[in-house]
């Protein structure tokens, strides 16, 4: 069967599988190419030489055939699948595995503790008495660390051990060093600095040492030297440590560096380190010690100075035409002790640099040369900004577009979604989309890049993950951050705001759970299930989903309305909210968060329901539907009106399923209508609303009304911060006012991707392609045109393969392809038209189609249907 042939095998989420820290990891593969028609029958999966035979059709998440892995194991793995007809295809690329330290008394070594400094150098030489085999080093930190063996880097990750809910769960690294080590004499070193766990965190300007005060490494190098022999060499009390040229690093404040207090060699033979300090030894607690889940941050792309600018004031500012998450690089050349100040922000207002929406972020990075005539080149390792512009003081000589390179940082995610359509506002819009997800991935999800906050808000996540799975494959990265919200959860079951959780004092000293925020725990887990197909995943954050629910239950006294208003932020940053209070929502936050527990409750039925735990599910949909019939009660009239009038209170009431009847359903989708008609199809909602509004209007047979809304341009609207410039998606929806000036809220990100949850309808609706089964195992393909679009394409790397949908509509036709991967089956509905199955391959579709009236007749919408 040479025409079918076997992708590359993956472990888990994982893209690189050494150092993993399950000893059963599940395997993936797709099949990408195969005759039309083809289907499997079953798969063989040969470990070390040692087949294993399975009838199945499945290729995503198959379970390990091989005895479980131990510590330090390595296997190496092929797939060949065999078709309907049995034939048998070639043997894919071998894929090997290997497994980290599984168990605690693995590790030897003991944390060293460096004389306090803001960014200490650490070393230990040793010398190997034979030629090396093979070598691992396993490593993490108390802070952020950059380790080198021999003076050369090791590995390409940045901000590692990166930010866990470190008391519980702190990651360590593994990394193929052999090449980095001879026979002689070796240094292993590394640099560290305060990251999150010792530097500033959070808007509490005085918060520090949020999880320790000193700053420490763990590292275990293990090596095999050719004769057999294992040598390892671990950090203990012979380690050494010395201050760099780092004098300040903060991820708030920035990186201050002084070239002439480096020490060149230092991580090298030969280097003369008498001077230089005994470490401290302290013990670590192994128990927390745990792999990645996800891949690291890496630098990811590297963007040129668009213009250099002068400012009315007279300052050089560097335009780098897109907002970004990262550093500057730099190459200058100037006399010994100059000075460069790097100074960064997300916007000018007025032509100067707009840092009041940092508030006390100073985003500020000082490089002072050494004066090498041949000039010199640094980058930030320890801090991170948001930014566009970057203002430079203090350069010496001229500035050149070419000195200035910026560089894009982010967790190192696979990119899975694409769209575009006619409209090129739209096409903005996406990427705007695309660029934000970009900067607030960074090892977690969290709300903004740039100012004195960059948290893993549990409620801009919850909305824009189904967003996110689409266009990045990010099922190992929201792994290991649910993993860190079920160690943060409190004793009853309470989710924090905000996850890794961190205590600001004030109202924040104690976790409350707060509606649609809280919910995180539920509805992510979902929503990577939906999209990667992994019931893993739904089983290992049970009890975490099952403890928020009975803990709002018992938080409310086993009341079914949600109406402890200080525990909900309601429909957040709703237009009409005030700037200095963002929670000021049209719509009552009562009713926004008993919507929530309705659905929230329905989702954990059904997850139950798909574990087997009948008895929950059972328990849930009744917990569910006495709550539905308490928000009836309280904020549905009998004709399908919803207290308040708003948007977002239709949009939830049909999304979620919370009416009576077809009565109320058709009154109340009529009334949402009428409503946003009346606003001049202006958006009227806020975080919790906006990824419903569109499909509210599809689900009241308003498709044009959706249209209108999501191409308006005048604010507030998606379109409006396009016309306006931006290139990420803005936290308020007038984040920049139509004058220039930066809105005065004290909120005011340029950059935050939760209202750019709507890309999710523009793949789904406007682009036509969803998960009809979890894991797209089967394609939904309904695209439903409207507006002023007359084409529109959109693909998904699903983990079956790629799949397309792309329809063009013209002279009152419309024609839609369909590519179909292989193990996939679609179901394709035209307007108007009934479903058609297809198998895997590309298809094509036509139909007579007419763009709708400016009033269209409205139909009354089908009873939503569970997902699964």
């Amino acid at each position: 069967m040479a025409d079918v042939r076997v992708g590359r095998v993956r472990f888990g989420h994982l893209r690189t599988a050494l150092g993993v820290g399950d000893r059963a990891p599940r395997l993936s593969w797709r099949t990408e190419s195969a005759p039309d028609g083809w289907r499997q029958a079953g798969y063989e999966v040969e470990v070390d030489a040692v087949g294993h035979r399975v009838a199945s059709p499945d290729s995503v998440g198959v379970p390990w055939p091989a005895p479980e892995l131990r510590s330090r194991d390595r296997r190496t793995v092929r797939v060949r699948v065999t078709g309907m007809d049995g034939a048998v295809s070639r043997w894919s690329a071998p894929a090997t595995v290997e497994a980290g330290l599984l168990e605690p008394s693995d590790w030897t070594a003991r944390l060293v503790v460096p004389p306090d400094g803001p960014a200490p150098l650490v070393r230990r030489g040793f010398t190997l008495d034979a030629p090396v085999a093979s070598a691992r080093l396993y490593v993490t930190a108390h802070g952020l660390y950059r380790a080198e063996i021999n003076g050369r880097p090791v590995g390409a990750d940045a901000f590692a051990p990166g930010w866990t809910s470190y008391h519980h769960r702190l990651r360590y690294q593994t990394y193929e060093v052999t090449d980095l080590l001879r026979q002689g004499d070796n240094v292993l070193g590394a640099q560290l600095a305060d990251g999150w766990f010792r530097g500033r965190l959070t808007f509490a300007t005085r918060r520090r040492n949020v999880y320790g005060d000193r700053l420490a490494l763990l590292a275990q190098l293990e090596v095999v030297l050719v004769d057999g022999r294992t040598v390892t060499v671990g950090t203990d009390a012979r380690w050494r440590a010395a201050s760099g040229p780092v004098t300040s690093a903060d991820l708030y404040n920035g990186e201050h560096h002084d070239a002439r207090l480096e020490q060149p060699g230092w991580s090298a033979p030969g280097f003369d380190d008498r001077a230089w300090r005994p470490c401290a030894v302290r013990d670590v607690d192994p128990g927390v010690l745990v792999a990645p889940d996800g891949p690291p941050v890496r630098l990811i792309e590297r963007v040129p100075v668009r213009a250099v600018l002068t400012s009315p004031s007279g300052r050089t500012l560097l335009d780098f035409g897109q907002n970004l998450v990262g550093t500057l690089e730099i190459r200058p050349t100037g006399p010994a002790g100059t000075t460069v100040t790097l100074r960064h922000a997300e916007v000018l207002e007025h032509g100067e640099l707009g840092v009041r929406p940092l508030r006390t972020a100073a985003a500020t990075d000082r490089y002072t040369l050494r004066g090498d005539p041949a000039g010199e080149r640094w980058r930030p390792h320890f801090t991170f900004h948001g930014f566009r512009y970057a203002e430079v003081t203090g350069w010496p000589g001229e500035l050149r577009a070419e000195d200035v390179t910026a560089l894009v940082h982010h967790s190192d995610l696979e990119r899975t979604g694409w769209f575009a359509c006619s409209d090129p506002l739209l096409n903005r819009l996406h990427g705007n989309v695309v660029w934000s997800m970009r900067g607030n991935f960074l090892d977690v999800p969290t709300d903004c890049p740039q100012r004195d906050e960059r948290l893993g808000w549990t409620g801009d996540i919850q909305v824009f993950a189904p967003t996110a799975s689409y266009l990045y494959d990010c099922a190992g990265f929201l792994t290991s951050w649910l993993k860190d919200l079920a160690a943060d959860q409190t004793p009853d079951g309470i989710v924090p705001l905000f996850v890794p959780r961190v205590d600001l004092g004030g109202p924040f000293a104690e976790p409350v759970g707060h509606a649609g925020w809280g919910d995180a725990a539920v509805l992510v887990p979902w929503a990577v299930y939906r999209h990667f197909g992994d019931t893993g995943i739904l089983r290992r954050q049970y009890r975490s989903m099952c403890a928020w629910v009975d803990g709002v239950t018992a938080a409310l006294g086993g009341r079914p309305l949600f109406d402890e208003p200080e525990l909900t932020y309601g429909d957040w940053l709703d237009p009409t909210a005030p700037p200095d209070n963002p929670a000021a929502a049209v719509t009552d936050p009562v009713l926004v968060g008993t919507a929530y527990r309705v659905h929230t409750a329905r989702v954990l039925s059904r997850t139950a329901r798909i574990l087997g735990e009948e008895a929950d599910a059972v328990r849930f949909a009744e917990l569910a539907e006495r709550c539905r019939r308490a928000f009836c009660d309280e904020y549905v009239s009998p004709n399908g009106r919803v207290v308040g009038d708003s948007p977002t209170g239709y949009a939830l009431a049909l999304e979620f399923a919370l009416l009576d009847d077809d009565r109320q359903r058709a009154r109340a989708a009529q009334r949402l209508v009428e409503v946003v008609r009346s606003r001049g199809h202006r958006i009227a909602t806020g975080f919790l609303g906006t990824p419903l509004i569109c499909d509210a209007l599809c689900t009241a047979g308003a498709l044009d009304d959706a249209y209108q809304l999501l191409t308006q341009r005048e604010c507030p609207s998606w379109l409006y911060p396009v016309t306006m410039d931006a290139t990420t998606v803005w936290e308020r929806w007038d984040s920049m006012l139509p004058d220039g000036s930066i809105n005065p809220g004290g909120m005011t990100s340029f950059n935050h991707y939760a209202l750019g949850a709507v890309a999710d309808w523009m793949h789904r609706v406007l682009g036509g392609l969803a998960p009809g089964a979890p894991g797209y195992r089967v394609l939904t393909v309904a695209p439903r045109p409207g507006g002023g679009v007359a084409w529109a394409r959109t693909a998904h790397l699903t983990p079956y393969g790629r799949a397309e949908v792309s329809w063009r509509r013209a002279d009152g036709m419309l024609t839609v392809d369909v590519t179909v991967p292989v193990g996939v089956t679609a179901v394709v509905v035209l307007p108007g038209g009934d479903p058609v199955d297809v198998g895997p391959g590309r298809h094509r579709f036509s139909a007579a189609h007419r763009a709708p009236a400016d009033d269209p007749v409205w139909h009354p919408p089908p009873i939503p249907t569970d997902f699964d």
